[in-house]
């Protein structure tokens, strides 16, 4: 049932994962052939894997120790929309659309690329499997009548993202992020190269702070209300399969922005306090 390479891009309609799709997705978080490594260093590695080099496709993998962060903070943390817009310094905008099962739903997430590109949003399916101290969480692109693309950004599409989280003890886990997303149109090398040496490594330890702070932030908001826990706590409108088709890289508006230089402003390292460029 599932696309090529543990993907889901070989279906022919929406669906919703089931557990070959999730094992296929922790296989590739744990395969090593065909990655290279691109950053390694205060226990955040990065791989790359180039797919067109010419448009700059890749797929990129981070992974990260979590020492003093459970793996259901983490879990938690990923899942909480709220939180997100407190720590996520690249969202722009990134709300949920409809509930599809008790763990699947779509969303809207639109963010800040490196100047001078043009900033990117996605439509997704989102899936998540706990699994004892593990957990999955996955999404891949559709298209929703109600959310067709806007001038005002280019629409990427998430061929497949997620996060695998493994529980390595009470209070410590290890996250691997592997995502392979069409950013629609020709990218300058450079940005690969900015992606997996500095966003992608500086995005992990933001993440990770955040997991250290969640559990007194979340005391002071709405404190038992996780219904990615619960699902009978979620206030989101149902959604029918029907209503959603897949969402074809093809289909999209290319743009070619394969020349544009780095801006200078945006070019130094800055610490890991900078936010999120």
């Amino acid at each position: 049932m599932s696309g090529h390479d543990g993907g889901m891009s070989g279906r022919d309609s929406v669906q919703i994962p089931d557990d070959r799709d999730f094992g296929a997705f922790r296989a590739q978080c744990e395969s090593e052939s065909g990655w290279s490594l691109t950053y390694s260093k205060g226990g955040v590695g990065v791989w790359v894997q180039l797919l067109e080099p010419e448009r700059a496709l890749h797929k990129i993998k981070c992974r990260m120790e979590c020492r003093d962060v459970p793996a259901e903070t983490l879990y938690d943390v990923l899942h909480d929309i709220e939180y997100r817009k407190k720590w996520d310094t690249n969202v722009i905008e990134t709300f949920d659309i409809g509930r599809l099962t008790a763990n699947s739903d779509v969303g809207y997430y639109a963010w800040r690329c490196p100047k001078p590109l043009k900033n990117r949003d996605v439509v997704t399916l989102r899936s998540w499997l706990p699994m004892g101290s593990d957990y999955i969480i996955m999404n891949y692109s559709v298209k929703h009548p109600k959310y067709p693309p806007r001038k005002d950004m280019v629409r990427a599409v998430s061929i497949q993202t997620g996060y695998l989280i493994e529980g390595t003890g009470a209070k410590s886990c290890t996250i691997t992020y592997l995502a392979q997303v069409d950013p629609k149109g020709s990218l300058p090398k450079w940005v690969v190269n900015k992606s997996s040496q500095f966003l992608a490594p500086k995005a992990m330890k933001k993440m990770y702070k955040a997991c250290l702070k969640y559990p007194e932030w979340k005391q002071k908001h709405d404190p038992h209300f996780k219904p990615w826990l619960f699902p009978e706590q979620s206030r989101l409108p149902a959604l029918a399969l029907s209503e959603l088709s897949l969402q074809h890289a093809d289909s999209l508006e290319n743009i070619d922005e394969s020349s544009l230089a780095e801006s200078k402003e945006d070019r130094g390292e800055g610490s890991d306090e900078d936010s999120l460029t």
